[in-house]
């Protein structure tokens, strides 16, 4: 009898065990927390003064194959979101971790409203060349983080640069965007919670430029030679640079923001002005004011570093 007792409480005590290692289970099998995460777009210059608007219909955005909730289609002025000014595009729940898996559909034909076309560099003088590219998807290849947090801002920086290609051999003004593979690496997407910005102003008292473009490049990436020749199918220039900013405005001021954590060096380049085109003339000498390494300043979270320099030359 008590042989019987014994194995009885043995079985009830496993039995009490099994249930409690299945209620463990259950508990860690349950989805991990997910986060509100808010997509937006911005932008780097183009370098034609007379580009007045460049303008993309955007008509699904997909992060790991799930469309943005809230959502609709929308026809957006790119040129118009430098300096860090942004436009919300939606938000989806996430959890935390990273991702890599971002892609956009665009209309070629319409906008919006209906109207032709719906992708196209608009001229000052209000005449619109069409943009098109050889597929209306386009495949994001940067990462971002989500954070375990209530609230992320995610900012996806198209690069017109790099983007927005011109035919320089025709009298006309005649755009189109680059091949797919050099789209979507023009383009790079960061978590702002991860990001800093380094802005300041640059004094030209020789007046050096007609117009000069501050570019932001991981430290000890910058080759002059191969940066100023261009790269790639479309001949792209400084087309390693992270992004950039035309010093403008009556302080000439810069501002290079959503910079991932990291080293950064800063180069300075000439532009000339022929028939509102710029046209790249030679790098510059800039001294910070400060004291200033420009060749390694460290960007960190929610960080703003002031870099205001002085130009004293060409290159």
């Amino acid at each position: 009898m008590k042989n019987y007792l014994k194995n009885a409480g043995i079985i009830l005590i496993s039995f009490f065990a099994f249930i409690s290692c299945n209620d463990n289970n259950d508990d860690s099998g349950m989805e991990a927390e997910s986060y509100d995460t808010t997509f937006k777009v911005t932008d780097a210059p183009i370098d034609n003064a007379n580009v007045e608007a460049v303008v993309v219909t955007i008509t699904n955005v997909k992060v790991d194959d799930k469309a943005l909730e809230a959502f609709t289609a929308t026809t957006v002025n790119l040129a118009a979101l430098v300096n860090g000014k942004t436009e919300t595009l939606g938000n989806l729940d996430l959890k935390a971790g990273s991702y890599s898996n971002i892609e956009f559909e665009v209309d070629f034909e319409k906008d919006v409203n209906g109207n032709a076309p719906g992708c196209y560099v608009q001229m000052a003088d209000g005449t619109k060349d069409a943009l098109v590219a050889s597929s209306n998807k386009i495949a994001i290849q940067d990462k971002f983080e989500v954070l375990a947090k209530s609230v992320n801002q995610v900012v996806i920086d198209f690069d017109l640069r790099k983007t927005v290609k011109e035919d320089q051999n025709t009298l006309s003004n005649d755009f189109n965007f680059v091949t797919m593979s050099e789209f979507s690496a023009g383009i790079r997407v960061v978590n702002e919670d991860l990001s800093g910005k380094i802005s300041g102003t640059a004094n030209d008292a020789n007046n050096t430029s007609d117009k000069i473009i501050v570019y932001a490049y991981e430290k000890g990436t910058f080759n002059a030679d191969a940066e100023t020749k261009g790269s790639g199918v479309s001949k792209v220039t400084f087309a390693n640079a992270v992004t950039s900013s035309e010093v403008s405005g009556l302080n000439k001021s810069y501002n290079l923001s959503f910079l991932k954590e990291g080293e950064y060096e800063l180069v300075f380049a000439s532009y000339t002005e022929d028939n509102n085109k710029f046209f790249f003339s030679s790098m510059l000498n800039a001294e910070s004011t400060t004291g200033l390494n420009l060749g390694a300043l460290s960007v960190a979270s929610s960080l703003q570093i002031s870099a205001n320099v002085t130009i004293t030359g060409s290159k």
